[in-house]
């Protein structure tokens, strides 16, 4: 069986169970409506499975063109998708009132007012979702305190970029603007912690181009994310340093700041090694050698699960991504179960851990409650962090 079927057939499931949910409530009140429902799911079942599936092979403008919808209407769908369960529990809800003896709960307007909601509010939800995905990310100031840390270090700034995911509906205009916001911030030094690209070399080199561009003192360093994997892995590593950006396999670099050194590691994504077995992310390898005197050890590594290892490895700092802090609901209720942290600093062990929220989107381009971010980290000593 081809492994897409599946999901070729759990999305008509879901496209029937909301059309037969919905319509019922819409036919009798606003026939026009229920027309243009239909139309949109028909239209929905047929071009998510393109935009995901369909779009890996074929870049031309058609192609492009139907990605574009087929992801504006993944993101609709979600939304829709979300509002007819909810709906349910509350009909359900009316129903159980109208047995206990509350009249009003039985009144038809319900179901079709109901219905109506749900298609609104999932509309509203689709273009504010839009503004959000498209703008450029805003700068998330956050200071870490780490105990010990040298006076050399007081006010070492990071850039962390994370989740770009430059492909189908993000090109060059796109990351360009970030590296611009990104420069102006005038950091120590840019950390680029996966997910960059949707897409294979020959794809999208002209749309990374720009990352050519980053400036920093100690300049830019990326970890592999798990769509790297997807989209061609050592070629993108061979690519990146051509550009100038350092790329960290398990292993680190010492950065001389003033008096103090800095190591600076980063490992590969957590699932590196489905795809490439050399690739096994390894906290401990990556600070294999590293100077026993550091006054900063660094790790940049995808998924904030990899903190679990590198707790006990001597790291001060583990900076991650991978969670788009869930992007948009229902994502965001799911995240948790398989990442450790969402989003934000949390402390593990002796360990802290910045997940970012993403810089870019992947898939439908919609963010709800989870605001991309160009994150500017700063260091400082525990005594000093608000001054």
């Amino acid at each position: 069986m081809r492994p897409w079927l599946p999901f070729l057939a759990v999305s008509a499931l879901l496209h029937g169970l909301v059309a037969w949910r919905l319509s019922g409530g819409l036919v009798g009140h606003w026939p026009m409506t229920a027309v243009l429902l239909w139309g949109l799911l028909a239209g929905s079942t047929v071009l998510i499975p393109w935009s995901v599936l369909g779009t890996r092979h074929r870049h031309d403008r058609l192609a492009q063109g139907f990605g574009w919808a087929g992801l504006l209407l993944m993101g609709w769908f979600s939304s829709v998708l979300v509002g007819t369960v909810l709906r349910e529990l509350l009909l359900l809800t009316l129903t159980m009132l109208g047995w206990a003896g509350w009249s009003a709960a039985a009144a038809p307007g319900w179901s079709s007012g109901s219905a109506l909601a749900v298609l609104l509010l999932s509309a509203l939800a689709t273009l504010v979702g839009l503004f959000n995905a498209r703008r450029t990310a805003a700068v998330v100031r956050v200071d870490v305190p780490i105990a010990d840390l040298p006076d050399a270090l007081h006010g070492f700034t990071i850039a962390q970029i994370s989740d770009i995911h430059v492909g189908p509906t993000i090109g060059a205009a796109y990351l360009r603007a970030i590296v611009q916001r990104v420069n102006r911030l005038q950091a120590d030094l840019v950390a680029i912690t996966g997910d960059l690209v949707d897409g294979s070399v020959e794809q999208l080199a002209v749309h990374v181009a720009p990352l050519a561009e980053l400036q920093s003192r100690h300049g830019s360093y990326f970890v592999t994310g798990n769509h790297e994997y997807y989209s061609g892995a050592p070629a993108w590593i061979r690519h990146l340093r051509q550009l100038g950006v350092q790329v960290l396999l398990n292993e680190h670099v010492v950065i001389q700041h003033g008096r103090a050194a800095v190591v600076v590691a980063g490992v590969a994504d957590h699932g590196a090694h489905h795809f490439e077995p050399g690739h096994r992310s390894d906290p401990h390898a990556a600070l294999a050698g590293a100077p026993a005197h550091a006054g900063l050890r660094l790790l940049l590594a995808h998924q904030p699960r990899s903190a679990l290892l590198a707790a006990g490895a001597g790291y001060d700092l583990q900076l991650s991504g991978h969670t788009h802090g869930g992007q948009f609901l229902p994502w965001k209720w799911f995240v948790p179960m398989q990442q450790p942290f969402t989003a934000g600093l949390h402390r593990l062990q002796d360990l802290w851990i910045y997940t970012s929220r993403g810089t870019g989107y992947w898939g439908p381009p919609k963010r709800l409650g989870a605001a991309s971010e160009i994150t500017h980290l700063r260091l400082v000593r525990p005594h000093r962090e608000t001054t």
